[in-house]
């Protein structure tokens, strides 16, 4: 009898199947010997040699380059099989494919990079993208990627973001708690959660401890009427920095946490900062008011306190009531579980080792890559703990991406495969004799203008 987890298993297996509208055993093929292999991926061809790719090598970049992601599809199907028991908290943020010396690529940028230099500058040349991913509350790396989106230097940022969240928004239950979206800072949390308003998610974005809001505007002005002159707008000048702006809080909380110890959070209630017509504002005659929460995190100690670390955290909120506070904090603190995600996508999944050419077979290598992280998480009490000598045993459900992924290829013996076998595995005539490839174009890396 099959159980319910290898039931649901391998109904994502035959899905995503029909997800791949054009090349679909490659890719498939691809992803199962993506997740099988128990060694980082350091290149593409090398995953030919696994014994669950059955076809030649020279299949891997046709499939990445001819074949085609039914995008829409497989993002349902991800929102579909994300966990039902986690809360709905996302965490979203960005990560680069570096390409610095694929001067044949087009629309590579120039972004920020924590680990790598370029001139002096850290900074890589690459193709940007942008990945929202389900969090859990329990204390683990595990997270369920759901989305994610190329974004091309000829894009506002701001705009696909509220696009892409607008998306999954629409593809979430509509009944139930409500989606909270945790971002980092680097965002535009006012814009975003301006053009969010009508929709049902709330937003939560780490700012400045530098920034300024202000409270609304007075009713009636403490001025003489014969001074004429327009209402004013704003009300009170309050600065994060300058603690003798600051009103009685709206909010108090007080939590105890075993990694942190006592966080104390406060809250002030329909704060709005004083937005001018540029940027994101630039078309506006007349710049809204966007109302929202100014939450003070004070923590009493760090996991890992260092000379740089702030004990102190500031967070935007913005969404229809007022917020869950202890929510919003938990929902922070849990937002670095997707640099674990990034780490093992990068590190052992080889999502920027392959070295394709054109953004598009970026974007379906990336769909690849989330998919077999979605198998892995579907897997996760189905496989045994092949641990090493060293490594302590765990629970079932307690085994790490890494250590399911060691397990998953003698699950994949009992789960099938969909794919068809290769027809032939002869190998082509080639290029004929007496011809040559004119040479490629050539494109430099673009730079953003300030």
């Amino acid at each position: 009898m099959v159980s319910a987890e290898k039931a649901t298993l391998q109904s994502f297996r035959r899905d995503l199947y029909a997800t791949f509208e054009r090349w679909g055993d490659a890719f498939f093929e691809l992803t199962d010997a993506l997740v099988c292999t128990s060694g980082p991926v350091t290149s593409l061809p090398a995953l030919s040699l696994e014994p669950e790719f059955s076809r030649s090598h020279g299949s891997l970049y046709k499939a990445l380059e001819r074949g085609r992601v039914d995008e829409e599809a497989l993002r349902s199907l991800l929102v579909a099989n994300r966990p039902d028991e986690w809360p709905m908290v996302f965490a979203v943020d960005a990560s680069t494919v570096e390409r610095c010396d694929a001067e044949c690529s087009p629309e590579r940028g120039f972004y920020y990079s924590a680990s790598r230099h370029s001139a002096g500058q850290p900074i890589v040349a690459g193709w940007h993208y942008q990945w929202i991913c389900q969090l859990s509350w329990a204390p683990d790396s595990w997270t369920a990627p759901v989305d994610v989106l190329r974004l091309p230097l000829s894009v506002d940022e701001t705009t696909a973001t509220v696009s892409q969240l607008r998306r999954l928004v629409a593809l979430l239950p509509r009944e139930g708690e409500v989606p909270l979206f945790v971002l980092d800072a680097g965002y535009d949390p006012i814009a975003i959660g301006h053009d969010l308003k009508d929709e049902r998610c709330e937003i939560v974005c780490r700012v400045r401890d530098d920034r300024v809001f202000y409270a609304d505007a007075p009713t009636k002005p403490n001025r003489p009427p014969e001074t004429g002159g327009r209402p004013p707008r704003h009300g009170r000048r309050w600065k994060c920095s300058d603690p003798d702006s600051w009103p009685e809080p709206d909010a108090h909380l007080v939590i105890d946490d075993t990694r942190y110890g006592t966080i104390t959070v406060t809250a002030w209630h329909d704060m709005h900062p004083r937005l001018s017509g540029r940027g994101h504002w630039a078309g506006c005659a007349k710049p809204p008011i966007v109302r929202g929460s100014v939450i003070r995190v004070d923590v009493e100690h760090l996991p890992r306190p260092t000379s740089r670390a702030k004990k102190t955290l500031w967070l935007w909120w913005s969404g229809k009531g007022e917020p869950d506070l202890e929510r919003c904090v938990r929902a922070y603190l849990r937002r670095f579980d997707i640099e674990h995600t990034f780490r093992f996508m990068k590190q052992s999944l080889g999502w920027t080792a392959p070295k394709v050419e054109t953004p598009e077979q970026a974007d379906r290598w990336a769909w690849l890559v989330a998919a077999a992280l979605t198998e892995l998480r579907l897997a996760r009490g189905l496989v045994g703990d092949l641990r090493l000598p060293w490594e302590k045993p765990l629970a079932p459900m307690k085994l790490t991406p890494a250590r399911v992924r060691r397990g998953f290829r003698r699950l994949r013996a009992t789960l099938g495969t969909p794919a068809s076998p290769p027809k032939s595995r002869t190998p082509g005539p080639g290029r004929p004799k007496g011809t040559r490839k004119p040479p490629k174009a050539r494109y430099p890396a673009i730079k953003r203008a300030a």
